[in-house]
Formats: structure tokens, C-alpha cells, sequence
């Protein structure tokens, strides 16, 4: 019996086969680093790429157990022809996220006893065989309401379009079928059938996958055209056994883009925090998404990005070339249009962040493009104090500010992360008046002190 697995955890079902027992301003500082996706559990990634009524979906797949227990189920529009699907680049995913992630900036203060200058300075961050479904199946489906549309395989996957009356019988065609459906799926399946929509179903091809090579599933991408932009995520809830973590990169030539049914909140940015932070950056990543979900109390989108492909500041990742868009489905970007290392102004970039469950998002995700160009970006910096050896009357000033400056910064990163005062304390070692060993240094100290 096949039996379904949380595995594409937000817009999907996986099902396990029988044959085994995730502030828009000028930048001038160093980037240090980012918080991708990889820093989150159970973590699902869509880029969406929206125009009009077209749509191109690609799906990343961390699925990690064996490929002969992999499949997946996802609502769809209508019925998919075989040049709707495609079999895409899970590095091109990868380069989006790190594109888009928050990302940490670190600022060295100038020598107070020289005359001011600016010491900051700004470094760019940084074929296919048709599968042929059985006689079995096919009577199967007729007797149970289920028609089957269109099969092929593409790539490593064999994929199946279905449509059906009735949910029961759809459940049963899966079951009948060696996939082992979750408790309360039906009534899901129900949801769909009753919006007329088809479900893609993919799993993979052995001998395909063998012959292609890949080790790694590959992300699956459909095009499709409907007046409907929304991500149907209540069928991966059914079998979740926890919050689930989903991240949304859309890309539209309008602008960004937002949820309609969902409130939409953007992440803290701009905020000084602890020189330590550049060492924790990750743990300060996790950290600080799950305090603004804490407060938020879920059932809330954040936007975590908002900026048009031509630049950014600061880059975290070099922006998208041409052919990384268009194998995207950015299909209005010319081949070869830009020089490298440039990006095109003509696509907007959007990264939304939810924390979910089916308590806080009952619904599916509704979305709109909207003509908001406006840039944002989840940006952190940390400073660095000047710990030259000279001596001189500013320095004293100097020293001085700092204690107030620490306890800013600590306070800073005690209310994005909820991490307690005194544990921030100890990790940045100053004292009780934030005064750290340096400060009360004399030049001949800091000569041999390493």
C-alpha cells in the first residue's frame, strides 16, 4: 500500500508507491551573508512567474528518501498538454533564493583621531516516451469517475493528468492504485473537484531517472493560462504532521506581488545588532522569523523582498542572467539580452515567507501582480568599533558612545529574536555599563595583545 508522505509539504500530496514496504537605500558596507532558504525545516520553494493570465509554476523538490516512493498530486487549471511541462534546474532555484534572502552588512568605523573619512565601502556582495497507463487503470478509472486525460513521461517522471465527478472515487483510484491517501484528504480532493480543476500526478521513472543520470530529483514546471493565481496549498496540509515553511519567489514585469486573502506583513529590516551576529547569522535568521510569527500569530505572508532584477544593494548573490529567467518561463526576457553579472529591469522579484498550519491558513494562497515597484529588502548590519592604537582627546568621546551603542544593538536583537537579554550580554562580553575590555585599553596594551 502506498502511503502519503509530507514530503513537497505546501501544494502537494506525496504519496509513497506500494512497491515499498526548506530599506531601499544606498548600500556602502560589506555583505557578509544570507539566510536562504536551506536554514529552514521542511521548507518548500515556488517560483511563480505571473503575466497576465499566464502563469509558469516550478515546483523544488527536497525530497530525500528513495525515488521509487516518490510521487505528488497538485490541483491544476486545467488540462496539461505535454509542452505545458517541463523538468527544470534546481540550481537556478537555488540562485534566486540566495538572491532575494535577508542578508547581514558590516559597517568599520573610522579612526576618530584622524580626520573623518569615509571608510566604508561598498563591495557587491558581495525526451520523451509516452507513459502508457494500463488497461487497469483505465478501467479502474471509468468505473470510479475518474478519467484519465493525459499521461507522459517527461524526464525522470512518469505523470498522469487527472479529472473527476466525485472525491470518493478519486480516492479509491489512488488507493487502487498503490498510493496510500491520508485521513480527511477526501474531503480536500472535494474542494478541487468542485472548482473544476484536474490533478497533476508525477512520480518517477526508474529507468528514466537511471538513464538520465540525475541522483537528484529535479524541479517539475508547468505553464498553464488562467485568471486564477493562487497556489493550492491545503492539499499538502492534510497529511502534515506540523507547521510547514513555504517560500515564494514571483516574477512579473508589473511589480510585486501580494496575497489577497492572507495578511501581508514585511520583515524588520534595517536594524543594528551585535558584531557576534556576523558569526550566528543563521541561527539569528531562524531566530527572527519565528518571533515575528510569534507575534504576528501566523496565518500572515512576509514579504522578505521586493526589487527590481536590473540591481540590487546590497547583492547577496549576483542578480539572474537572461537564460536563468527564460528557463524560469520568464518568457518576455530576449536571449542574450544583458551582459553578464547585469540583471533585466523588465522582471520585479517578490519573496514571500509563510510559517502555516491548517489552523492559520485554512484557504488556498490567493495572489494579485500589482504595478508597486517600490524596493525593500530584510537587511541587518552590525559595526564594527575602530580598535586602532593611537590616542588622542576623541577617542575618549569615542569609547564613550560606545557603551550606548552595544545596548542599543542588543536591545535591537532582543526584540527581533526574543533571545533574552542577558544570554545577548554574554555572547557580546562587555560589562554591566556595556563597556568592553578595548575601551579601557591603553596603545601599548593593544601593541602585543594578540
Amino acid at each position: 500500500m502506498k502511503r502519503l508522505l509530507p514530503l513537497a509539504p505546501l501544494l502537494t500530496i506525496a504519496l509513497s508507491l506500494s512497491l515499498a514496504p526548506t530599506a531601499a537605500h544606498s548600500f556602502c558596507g560589506f555583505y557578509v551573508a544570507s539566510g536562504n532558504a536551506k536554514l529552514f525545516n521542511r521548507a518548500s520553494q515556488v517560483v511563480l512567474v505571473r503575466d497576465g493570465d499566464r502563469t509558469v509554476m516550478t515546483l523544488s523538490n527536497d525530497y530525500q528518501g528513495e525515488p521509487k516512493q516518490f510521487a505528488m498530486v497538485i490541483p491544476v487549471p486545467t488540462v496539461l498538454q505535454k509542452g505545458q511541462i517541463h523538468v527544470g534546474d534546481g540550481a537556478i532555484i537555488e540562485h534566486l533564493d540566495a538572491f532575494t534572502a535577508p542578508r547581514l552588512v558590516e559597517y568599520f568605523d573610522p579612526p576618530p583621531c584622524a580626520v573623518a573619512q569615509d571608510a566604508t565601502r561598498e563591495v557587491g556582495a558581495l525526451k520523451s516516451a509516452r507513459a502508457r497507463p494500463s488497461v487497469t487503470q483505465f478501467a479502474e478509472s471509468i468505473s470510479l469517475g475518474v478519467t484519465i486525460e493525459a499521461s507522459y513521461t517527461i524526464g525522470e517522471y512518469d505523470i498522469l493528468i487527472l479529472s473527476a465527478t466525485e472525491s470518493a472515487g478519486l480516492e479509491r483510484w489512488l488507493t487502487a492504485n498503490h498510493y496510500n491517501v491520508p485521513q480527511g484528504a477526501s474531503r480536500v480532493l472535494n474542494i478541487y473537484i468542485k472548482q473544476n480543476l484536474k490533478f497533476f500526478v508525477a512520480k518517477v521513472n526508474l529507468k528514466e531517472q537511471q538513464k538520465l543520470g540525475f541522483q537528484k530529483l529535479r524541479p517539475i514546471q508547468i505553464a498553464y493560462e488562467s485568471p486564477r493565481f493562487m497556489l493550492p496549498i491545503r492539499l499538502g496540509m492534510v497529511n502534515a504532521d506540523g507547521a510547514q515553511e513555504l517560500f515564494v519567489y514571483a516574477l512579473t514585469r508589473t511589480g510585486r506581488v501580494e496575497p489577497v486573502n492572507y495578511r501581508s506583513v514585511k520583515l524588520p529590516t534595517d536594524h543594528d545588532v551585535p558584531e557576534y551576529v556576523k558569526t550566528d547569522f543563521a541561527r539569528f535568521c531562524r531566530a527572527l522569523f519565528t518571533e515575528q510569527v510569534r507575534k504576528e500569530h501566523m496565518g500572515v505572508v512576509f514579504t522578505e523582498y521586493m526589487w527590481n532584477m536590473s540591481g540590487c544593494d546590497p547583492c547577496a548573490a549576483a542578480p539572474l542572467s537572461a537564460d536563468e529567467l527564460r528557463k524560469l518561463g520568464v518568457w518576455w526576457v530576449a536571449d542574450g539580452s544583458r551582459r553578464a553579472g547585469s540583471g533585466d529591469p523588465s522582471v520585479f522579484v517578490t519573496r514571500l515567507h509563510a510559517r502555516y498550519d491548517k489552523a492559520s491558513f485554512p484557504e488556498d494562497l490567493a495572489l494579485q501582480a500589482t504595478s508597486d515597484q517600490t524596493h525593500f529588502q530584510g537587511r541587518y548590519v552590525i559595526h564594527h568599533p575602530y580598535k586602532g592604537d593611537e590616542e588622542c582627546e576623541q577617542l575618549v568621546a569615542y569609547r564613550a558612545q560606545l557603551r550606548e551603542r552595544r545596548r542599543r544593538e542588543a536591545e535591537n536583537l532582543a526584540t527581533l529574536t526574543g533571545w533574552h537579554l542577558d544570554e545577548i550580554r554574554t555572547a557580546m562580553a562587555v560589562d554591566g555599563e556595556w563597556s568592553a575590555p578595548e575601551d579601557r585599553m591603553k596603545w601599548w596594551d593593544r601593541l602585543w595583545k594578540d
